[in-house]
C-alpha cells in the first residue's frame, strides 16, 4: 500500500487517554489509514517525527473566529497552535441567521470581537448561506453554535420583553432551519442585549429544539461574579427541564468573591452528571477575560442598540444612576460586582485617534484624561462609538488549575483576534495547556491535555470520525515537541507564534510543516447529522 504520507519515528498520543505509545501513522487522502510500524511503506511525503508527540488534531471549543477565518483564511493564530477545527457562533451573538436590518446592528455590536472589515462581502443571511461560505477556503475546519442572541434580534430586535407566540414560533423556526443546515447546537450570551431578555421559560424552549436535532446548548450565563454558582445551576436546570445536552461556555470563577470555589462548581457539575445529564464545559488557561468594553453597561443602558446606548451616555441626568450602578451597587454587566477600574485594560479602539489609551487601565486614563475613572470609562465608550474591547484582569489561578482537571473539562481558546493589543489566548492556549500546565506544573499529563483538547470536544460535536487518531478517522493531525512546546504570546506583545508545534495536517493535507505555514487552505465545515432526521422529544 502506498500511502499520501507517513508521519514515522513518533511516539503517538491517540487522544483516548491511555499512555502514548512508539509507533507510525499512515495517511491517503483526507483519511488515517494506518497507526502501526511502516518502515518499508512507501510514501508520497515522509515526516520524520523522531522526538516528537503525534496526535490528533485540537479542538477550539470556544472560538470567535466567525469573520477572522473569512477575511484571513489561513488562520494563522489558531493552526499554528495546532487547532484543527474552530467551533464559531458563541455567547449567543454572531452574524447568521440574519435579517438586512439584525446584520447591521450586529455588525455594529460586534466590531470589538470579529472587526468589520472594509469592502468585505457580507452575502449571507441565513445559518446554511453563511456555512457554504466557510466550505472551503480556509486553512482549519470549522463548526457552529446557532446564535440564541442572534435569532432574538432577528425576530424582535433589542426588545425588553418576552416574545409572543408569533416571535417564539418563529425563532423555534430559524433554530432549527440552522440546526437542519449542519449546526451542532445553540449558545446564549446571557449578560449581552438582546439575550439578557430572554427568559428561562424561552430558553427552555428552543433547547427542546436543540435536543430533538441531538444538537447541545452552550450558554454563557447570567452571572460569572456574585452570583456565579448560582447561575451554574440556573443552566443545569434549563438542561434539565429541555432534555438538551449542555457545555458550559468558559467556565470560570473570577473576581475575589469567587477565590476558592471551584470545588462547589466541581460538586454541582459531579451531582448533575450522576443523575444523566450530559454536561462538559471549556475553560482558558489565563487569568484576565475579554469583551467588548461597552458590556460592563447594565442591561437597560443598552438597550435599543448603539444610538440608544450613546444617547444615554451623553446625557448627564442618567450620569448618577449609571455611575452608581457601576461602582457601587455592581451593575449586571459587571457581574454584580462594584467596578475596580484598575482592572480593566483597553485592548483595542476602532477610532485610529485613540489609539494611545490601548494598554491603559481605565484608572490610568484617568490620570490622563484629569477626570474620574467613570467619567474616563464614558469618554471612552462616547469616543470610540462603542468600538473598544477590553481585557478583564479577574482570575482565580486556584480555579483555573482544579477545574481543568475534571473530566468533563475540554479546552477552549475565547479568543478575540482583532484589535490593537488582544488576549494572548487568541494565540497561546494550546500550546499553554501542554507547555505550562502538564509538562512544568504537572497539573495535567500530556496524555489528559491531548485527550481535553481531542476526543471530549469529538464527543461532544458529534464527530465519531475526530478526535482520536485511528484509521478511518479524519487525518487531522499535529506534530508537537513535548520538550518544547510553549506558548510565547503575552498580555503586551499577544500576536506571537507558539514554539514547539513543527507540523500541522488537515483533512490529510500539510498546512504547517517545519513551523511553516504552507499556504494550503484544506478546511471544510463540518455539519452535524445531515443524514439523520431529528429524534423526537417526546
Amino acid at each position: 500500500m502506498e500511502f499520501d504520507i507517513v508521519i514515522s519515528g513518533g511516539q503517538v498520543i491517540d487522544g483516548t487517554g491511555r499512555p502514548s505509545f512508539r509507533t507510525d501513522v499512515g495517511i491517503v487522502g483526507d483519511r488515517v489509514a494506518a497507526v502501526s510500524e511502516l518502515s518499508h511503506s512507501s510514501a508520497r511525503m515522509k515526516i520524520d517525527a523522531d522526538g516528537l508527540i503525534v496526535c490528533p488534531g485540537f479542538i477550539d471549543m470556544h472560538a470567535h473566529s466567525d469573520l477572522p477565518i473569512l477575511s484571513s483564511p489561513e488562520h494563522r493564530p489558531k493552526v499554528h497552535q495546532g487547532v484543527t477545527l474552530d467551533v464559531l457562533g458563541q455567547d449567543g451573538l454572531s452574524y447568521a441567521p440574519a435579517t438586512d436590518e439584525s446584520l447591521i446592528a450586529l455588525r455594529s455590536q460586534l466590531r470589538a470581537w470579529n472587526g468589520d472589515p472594509e469592502g468585505f462581502n457580507w452575502d449571507w443571511r441565513s445559518v446554511d448561506q453563511y456555512l457554504d461560505r466557510l466550505d472551503g477556503g480556509v486553512a482549519i475546519n470549522t463548526a457552529y453554535l446557532v446564535p440564541h442572541g442572534t435569532l432574538r434580534l432577528a425576530v424582535m430586535g433589542y426588545e425588553a420583553r418576552p416574545p409572543s407566540v408569533d416571535e417564539m414560533d418563529r425563532m423555534v423556526t430559524l433554530l432549527a432551519e440552522g440546526l437542519q443546515a449542519g449546526a451542532v447546537g445553540m449558545s446564549a450570551g446571557l449578560t449581552y442585549v438582546p439575550a439578557t431578555y430572554a427568559s428561562d421559560a424561552e430558553l427552555v424552549e428552543l433547547c427542546k429544539t436543540v435536543a430533538a436535532f441531538g444538537g447541545y446548548y452552550s450558554p454563557h450565563h447570567r452571572n460569572y461574579g456574585i452570583t456565579a454558582i448560582e447561575a451554574y445551576r440556573d443552566c443545569i436546570e434549563i438542561a434539565r427541564s429541555s432534555g438538551v445536552a449542555l457545555h458550559l461556555a468558559h467556565a470560570h470563577l473570577g473576581f475575589a468573591v469567587n477565590r476558592g470555589r471551584a470545588p462547589e462548581l466541581i460538586e454541582l457539575m459531579d451531582e448533575a452528571i450522576s443523575e444523566g445529564i450530559d454536561l462538559t464545559f471549556d475553560t482558558y488557561p489565563y487569568l484576565a477575560g475579554s469583551t467588548y468594553l461597552h458590556a460592563l453597561l447594565p442591561t437597560w443602558c443598552q438597550e435599543g442598540g448603539r444610538e440608544p446606548t450613546l444617547a444615554r451616555l451623553s446625557d448627564t441626568s442618567n450620569r448618577t444612576r449609571l455611575k452608581t450602578e457601576l461602582e457601587i451597587l455592581g451593575s449586571d454587566g459587571w457581574h454584580g460586582i462594584p467596578a475596580d477600574w484598575s482592572t480593566v485594560v483597553i485592548s483595542g479602539v476602532t477610532n485610529e485617534q485613540h489609539r494611545a489609551l490601548v494598554g491603559k487601565s481605565i484608572d490610568e486614563i484617568a490620570v490622563e484624561l484629569g477626570t474620574d475613572p467613570f467619567g474616563a470609562f464614558c469618554q471612552v465608550l462616547i469616543a470610540d462609538e462603542l468600538g473598544t474591547s477590553c481585557l478583564m484582569h479577574i482570575g482565580n489561578e486556584e480555579n483555573v488549575r482544579l477545574l481543568m482537571t475534571h473530566p468533563a473539562h475540554t479546552a477552549g481558546s475565547d479568543g478575540i483576534l482583532v484589535g490593537d493589543q488582544p488576549h494572548p489566548r487568541g494565540w497561546g492556549t494550546f500550546p499553554r495547556y501542554l507547555g505550562v500546565y502538564a509538562r512544568d506544573l504537572g497539573i495535567l499529563t500530556l496524555e489528559q491535555a491531548v485527550r481535553k483538547m481531542t476526543s471530549v470536544p469529538a464527543r461532544r460535536l458529534g464527530f465519531a470520525d475526530r478526535g482520536i487518531l485511528q484509521p478511518g478517522n479524519a487525518a487531522d493531525v499535529v506534530c508537537f515537541d513535548p520538550l518544547t512546546v510553549s506558548d510565547t504570546a503575552t498580555y503586551a506583545a499577544p500576536r506571537q507564534q507558539p514554539i514547539g508545534i513543527p507540523h500541522v495536517i488537515v483533512n490529510g493535507r500539510v498546512v504547517v510543516a517545519d513551523g511553516s505555514h504552507t499556504g494550503d487552505l484544506p478546511g471544510r465545515v463540518l455539519r452535524r447529522g445531515q443524514a439523520a432526521p431529528p429524534r423526537s422529544n417526546a
